[in-house]
């Protein structure tokens, strides 16, 4: 019974607080205030407060991650309603996606290796702009640790989907196709949420980009890894 409770109000609260958010990011539609990040945030402050444990959230929170399965599966429906687009710039997309894996994964060694993080580090936040089930068998398999390679997968991806709009802005791009693989490349599922925000179009380019960067990642990490490191 106390399960009961307990998985009820977690599912109730946790849609609560993303309502809330949502409800914060449209009377101030600025991208800092994105909704999952808010939403996140104000979970959080409620954890805290009620001295209430990750494990004892997630009893309930499993119920809700049960559904991003059958969410990334309806991603698929943007992409056959742009299939001709998709087509027409899988050259694009393919160029685009690798440079952006190879981008993300050589400045995350870089950068880790500047600040003196230990190789365990390392390996976990090298896969950190590829969705989280890849991320952390990547990490896994490098050596590190893959609940702290989830971490840095939520930082890229939230991160990507509130600064987006202003890098754009200051590099003045405004092409659908190079919108849409940055923001899935870079920011995986969070991002691509972004970038359908902004057109279907743009969502779907995403979500070719977030696949295609799983796969390039999960090839060039080892070999960048050994190369840097």
């Amino acid at each position: 019974m106390n399960d009961f409770f307990t998985v009820f109000f977690v599912i109730i609260g946790t849609i609560a607080a993303y309502l809330i958010a949502k409800w914060i990011y449209k009377r101030m539609h600025t991208p800092l205030l994105l909704p999952v990040a808010v939403a996140t945030l104000l979970i959080i402050i409620f954890l805290v407060a009620f001295d209430i444990s990750y494990d004892t959230y997630m009893i309930g929170g499993e119920w809700i991650n049960a559904f991003l399965g059958p969410a990334v599966v309806a991603l698929a429906y943007p992409l056959y309603q742009n299939r001709e687009v998709l087509k027409r710039s899988l050259l694009p997309l393919l160029a685009g996606t690798a440079v952006g894996s190879i981008v993300g994964v050589v400045t995350g060694v870089i950068l880790s290796k500047a600040f003196g993080f230990h190789e365990e580090i390392i390996y976990s936040i090298t896969p950190k702009s590829v969705t989280t089930p890849v991320a952390m068998d990547i990490s896994n398999g490098l050596g590190g640790i893959d609940s702290l390679a989830a971490v840095f997968v939520m930082i890229a991806g939230i991160s990507g989907a509130m600064f987006s709009s202003y890098i754009f802005s200051s590099f003045r791009l405004t092409e659908t196709i190079g919108r849409g693989v940055g923001l899935g490349s870079a920011s995986h599922a969070i991002g691509t949420s972004k970038a359908l925000e902004n057109s279907q179009l743009e969502g779907s380019i995403s979500t070719i980009a977030m696949i295609l960067s799983a796969v390039f990642v999960s090839i060039i990490t080892p070999l960048v890894i050994k190369l840097l490191l």
